[in-house]
């Protein structure tokens, strides 16, 4: 492996609960971190969800029971000006602004802003027309596949693909979509299982409370890590209980950082930081006691001590019965 730079993706969502203000700081709180984007997500609640339609159970226990899931992302929803005045924040942050469009006029939308990628949410890897007006973006693409099984997963790249996404540009993240994921559910090795049945990229959206399954799965090859965040876990909303707060997101990015550096280049070989104590902790053939020129070198006058600065210790059959060819005292490095 080696130690490319990993894209984190710091998931603000709906987080902002409707406020550009909000949403600012959020910005703010990835640049920090050190995140390479962050993102928010795109929809028309008119577009997206039936006047009916149920909440997740989730999201029943920490917002109002009584309110309809239209509802409660009605009050989430970002019109094209709060887009644009963020786009400006970010810019001006250094920072890459990301949203994930969950309808096809958010599509559009979010292809007329000029984003640098597009980002398929999980409930979205079994819409054919959805998946096949992405992939005619001529766009990068990450998808997460949350909820889906491998088949699923392939008929949505074959999607992509036949729409026109370039296969090398398409990067896939393992996901489960439970707000917070038990661990037992985590599953990390279906990541590499993607990578190696569909000869994609991989990457992981974490879900879990915590910050080490991302660090795990850096260390298993992720090419992309994407993580909720938020300013206060206690805040209402349906994503805060599952976000990491400030101080936990610039923990996991200096975690992923420092593990990028860890992996190397994978050929075993002293390091440049520990030559300089390879003859202090190596040893070397010394004398065991007195040995007089023309004695034979035997068990019984020679040991193994450090430091290793003489005759390495894996010259020692050619060493014994060898003879002297001069005189030592004990505890000389033979030479």
């Amino acid at each position: 492996m080696n130690n490319s730079h990993t894209l984190i993706i710091a998931e603000a969502g709906v987080n902002h609960n409707g406020s550009i203000e909000s949403a600012k700081k959020l910005v703010d709180i990835a640049v920090d971190a050190g995140a390479d984007y962050v993102k928010f997500q795109t929809f028309k609640a008119e577009t997206l969800v039936t006047q009916t339609a149920q909440k997740a159970e989730y999201q029943k226990n920490i917002t109002d029971k009584n309110e309809s899931q239209f509802d409660m992302i009605k009050n989430l929803e970002l019109d094209r000006a709060a887009h644009e005045e963020l786009i400006e924040y970010c810019n001006s942050k250094d920072i890459r602004f990301l949203s994930t469009a969950f309808d096809h006029d958010s599509i559009d939308m979010l292809a007329e802003l000029d984003i640098p990628l597009f980002k398929i949410p999980s409930g979205e890897v079994t819409n054919l027309p959805y998946l096949r007006q992405i992939g005619g973006m001529g766009k990068p693409i990450i998808m997460s596949t949350g909820m889906s099984t491998m088949e699923e997963v392939r008929d949505a790249l074959n999607i992509l693909l036949k729409a026109g996404a370039e296969k090398d540009r398409i990067t896939i993240l393992h996901c489960n979509t439970e707000y917070p994921t038990p661990m037992e559910d985590v599953n990390l090795k279906a990541m590499l299982t993607i990578g190696n049945k569909l000869g994609v990229k991989v990457g992981y959206s974490d879900h879990t409370l915590g910050i080490e399954v991302s660090i795990a799965a850096v260390a298993m090859g992720a090419t992309v890590i994407e993580k909720h965040f938020t300013l206060d876990r206690t805040l209402q909303g349906p994503d805060h209980a599952a976000s990491l707060e400030p101080d936990e997101l610039k923990r996991m990015v200096t975690a992923i950082r420092n593990i990028e550096k860890a992996m190397g280049d994978g050929v075993k070989k002293p390091s440049p930081s520990e030559i300089k104590n390879m003859h202090i902790a190596r040893k070397s053939i010394v004398a065991k006691k007195p040995i007089k020129k023309g004695e034979l070198f035997s068990e019984e006058n020679l040991t193994i001590k450090r430091p290793g600065t003489g005759i390495s210790p894996m010259e020692w059959e050619n060493i014994i019965s060898k003879v002297s060819n001069r005189a030592y005292e004990m505890d000389d490095l033979i030479r």
